[in-house]
């Protein structure tokens, strides 16, 4: 897997350091998470799972509780969860995963992107099985060892475990998320770098400059969307 997490983390924060997106997006997916079940982490695996990334991501105390509260307080906004899979330049394979009040709209803004940025959109099920859904947790200030035997006195398994700058990143199967984050936190570690489910391509692909140049103009597009909370894909975009 190599650097490709890091990769794909700076990026976005390169681009979400100014702005206020991705807390409207961690809102709105607190909101859903804190009213599909008790508005409570301690009993609510969905939202508990949410407050983690959006810890990960230096989210304000304000808009978690400004969230928890809409959701306490009977809103009756309700949300779809949807996903798109279509192509960019190139052959470049994207997943887009939306959570919205009103599917047309949604429906008509990807499409949109897509087709105004050199890509179109495909069937379910025309990229997602070049994708594996899996876990990422990463952890400062231990070795790839450390963590391996923290892992095993846990008995938990992990697809990988890789040493990526200052830091170590667990690769896990998609239900091992909360028993990864358990295992860390009985050794004393209870801050992560990274705790995202997340679509990891198989296999990744390089662009010439100028498909390139195209693609992260597709990817830019799509992650502006109000509606839309994620943007996976298998093109390498490190410099």
């Amino acid at each position: 897997m190599g650097r490709k997490w890091n990769n794909i983390k700076d990026k976005k924060a390169a681009k979400d350091a100014n702005t206020s997106r991705i807390y409207a997006k961690f809102g709105r997916e607190i909101y859903v998470a804190a009213k599909q079940g008790v508005p409570d982490p301690e009993g609510n695996q969905a939202l508990k799972f949410v407050l983690e990334r959006a810890k990960t991501y230096n989210v304000p105390r304000h808009i978690i509780d400004r969230a928890i509260e809409k959701a306490k307080g009977g809103a009756d906004e309700n949300y779809d969860n949807l996903r798109y899979e279509g192509f960019g330049p190139n052959g470049s394979m994207v997943i887009v995963d939306a959570l919205t009040n009103n599917v047309n709209r949604t429906a008509s803004e990807v499409r949109a992107a897509f087709g105004k940025n050199g890509g179109n959109m495909g069937v379910s099920g025309s990229v997602a099985y070049m994708f594996d859904a899996t876990a990422v947790i990463g952890v400062e200030g231990k070795t790839e060892e450390e963590v391996l035997e923290i892992l095993m006195e846990a008995d938990v398994d992990a697809r990988d475990i890789i040493a990526e700058d200052d830091q170590v990143i667990v690769y896990a199967e998609p239900d091992q998320f909360h028993a990864v984050q358990e295992a860390f936190k009985a050794a004393g570690v209870t801050d992560f770098t990274v705790a995202e489910l997340t679509m990891l391509a198989q296999n990744e692909i390089t662009l010439p400059e100028d498909a390139k140049a195209k693609f992260e103009k597709l990817i830019d597009a799509l992650e502006d969307l109000e509606d839309v909370q994620q943007v996976y894909h298998n093109v390498d975009l490190s410099e």
